[in-house]
């Protein structure tokens, strides 16, 4: 048996190197290749595993590793970095797809406890898939991309109480109500027990082991603080992936979790990749290629529902229409945390037979088609906002006062953006009594600055109106501070058509985006890879004490080359 599983899993690693090659030439997520691997070997495909049982045990300590490192790289600081998004937005997009799903569901005479558990994995979307997107389009920090970060980080942490609540929807437990009381009361002493594990002994044992500087022993202590915890889940009723999880949690509150996190790191994703190649193997092709008309029906219906939902859950928050669409756009698919809940689903008897052939198939559909939704996204969101709309819809929920008329200034400054760039131009503006005025389009932002004093407006730049009112026809300066490339673009279009001569700075990450902004016509770009590489040259020099007029004269000459790439 032991070889039979060996030869399986060096199939499916040598046919997981050909599919996830041709996934990536062709933009297709990884996530997608494994699937496909899986659909490929497996009994609806070529039939080239044997050893199911085996795979699918190595596809157990995928999820538990998966939920591990989760546990780890838990931070509440990121988490209160994007609170508003986390804690409201979240459970609007989620709370909201759920009764959706779960209405459409009970309309087709679903029973209910299926119909609840198909909203819990349409309400899903796909944080590795999207991040990676995003990461790659420099538009995390964009005021889209921090809000679908701060949705997605909701959606990871809703998923180990929806997995606890799956045993209820099955009806594994005949008294309901006692069996929530008792989850409860496990679950406030699990969590004491975690909290005090996290303070006082975990630090202490990692600390000891840190001393003898043995990586072998570190990397064995990681594990086994992991198995432990969720050993004693499991023995407690509860799963072994939640165990695993709060296991990650007890090591992220000491200063030895960015190492455990490299250790644990390759060996998720090596078995991760067995999780999804199992959950390939369920999907029969046959099945989908004679029921492909209900299947894209379907995949199309989510993708606009679920772009709605979040949309509506970013407009909450009080986002003009462009940034909820965008969000919507993003967190359009069916993510990888829907597979895990699916597999606990199966491992209770929920969606059995057909139904979960249809979910296999439209979840693969729309985290295959998310690259190309996201890029279309701007161009189609830029055509939307064309659509004759109420206002209100257009700018956002909260009344944050928006620019509605001529601000009466000249040879001022127009700050786009009040993100750190923009906040410190204002200060220094204010200190040598230099005009200017601000555009913003968070609302909570500028009724914040507004209420201290600020010269802020609520306003998308994008559009003609915002600029002309902002006087960009007197203007000296034109500071664009936006986190968004995109965006960056079409507001130095805006502004060059209203004032062909205004000097216009923009700011942007790579050095490759520069001559678009350019041929656009910016008067000057900042690279901020640029700006890095200097900074570190010139700090790297001063330890060396090189001359300060030499070090000047070289990050000159850096400075010019660069210059003259940009001509070239």
């Amino acid at each position: 048996m032991e070889f039979t599983l060996l030869k399986d899993v060096v199939t499916i690693l040598i046919l997981s190197l050909f599919v996830i090659l041709i996934c990536h030439r062709i933009r297709i997520p990884a996530i997608v290749g494994f699937l496909l691997t899986g659909v490929i070997a497996g009994p609806h495909g070529l039939g080239l595993i044997n050893a199911i049982n085996q795979v699918e045990l190595l596809a157990e300590i995928g999820i538990v590793l998966l939920l591990f490192t989760i546990g780890i790289e838990f931070s509440l600081q990121n988490l209160f970095k994007v609170k508003r998004a986390v804690f409201l937005g979240g459970p609007i997009q989620v709370v909201f797809t759920i009764l959706l799903a779960f209405s459409i569901a009970a309309w087709f005479k679903m029973p209910p406890q299926e119909s609840i558990f198909i909203g819990f994995l349409i309400s899903l979307s796909s944080t590795a898939i999207v991040m990676k997107l995003l990461q790659e389009r420099a538009e995390i920090n964009s005021p889209h991309g921090l809000v679908t970060l701060g949705i997605l980080i909701f959606q990871d942490i809703i998923v180990v109480p929806m997995m606890l609540f799956v045993p209820i929807l099955a009806g594994v437990t005949d008294n309901i109500g006692k069996s929530i009381i008792i989850d409860a009361f496990i679950g406030i002493a699990i969590i004491s027990l975690v909290v005090l594990s996290a303070k006082w002994l975990v630090p202490q044992i990692l600390y000891q082991v840190a001393q003898t500087k043995n990586r072998e022993l570190f990397l064995l202590t990681v594990i086994a603080i992991c198995i432990i915890v969720a050993w004693l889940t499991s023995n407690v009723g509860l799963s072994l992936a939640l165990g695993a999880f709060l296991a990650g949690l007890i090591i992220s509150e000491s200063e030895y979790s960015h190492q455990a996190l490299s250790n644990i790191l390759p060996f998720r994703d090596i078995f991760i990749s067995f999780f999804f190649v199992s959950v390939g193997m369920l999907l029969d092709v046959n099945f989908c290629l004679n029921h492909m008309t209900q299947v894209l029906i379907i995949t199309v219906s989510v993708i606009i529902l679920k772009t709605i939902i979040a949309a509506s859950s970013c407009a909450s928050l009080g986002f003009p229409f462009r940034t909820n669409m965008l969000v919507g756009l993003s967190l359009s698919q069916v993510g990888e945390f829907s597979f895990v809940l699916f597999k606990t689903g199966a491992d209770h008897g929920l969606l059995n037979g057909d139904i979960y052939q249809y979910f296999l198939g439209v979840s693969i559909l729309t985290m295959a088609t998310t690259p190309l939704i996201i890029q279309i996204s701007h161009p189609t969101v830029d055509k939307l906002t064309l659509l004759p709309m109420p206002k209100w819809f257009k700018s956002g929920l909260y009344r944050a006062e928006e620019i509605k008329s001529r601000v009466g200034k000249k040879d001022h400054i127009i700050i786009i953006g009040f993100g750190v760039t923009g906040k410190h131009l204002a200060h220094i503006a204010t200190i040598n009594q230099i005009p200017y005025v601000i555009i913003e389009i968070n609302p909570r932002t500028v009724i914040q600055e507004k209420a201290k004093g600020e010269s802020i407006y609520y306003g998308d730049a994008i559009h003609e109106t915002v600029i002309e009112y902002a006087d960009a026809k007197d203007a000296k300066l034109i500071v664009i501070g936006v986190s968004d490339p995109n965006a960056t673009s079409k507001i130095i279009q805006t502004i060059r058509r209203i004032n062909s001569t205004v000097h216009i700075i923009a700011r942007t990450r790579f050095e490759h985006e520069a001559d678009k902004l350019y041929e656009l016509g910016a008067s000057e770009v900042i690279i901020e890879e640029i700006e890095t590489s200097v900074e570190i040259f010139n700090r790297a020099m001063h330890i060396y004490t090189l001359p300060k007029d030499k070090i000047k004269e070289y990050i000159s000459n850096i400075r010019v080359e660069h210059s003259q790439s940009n001509e070239e």
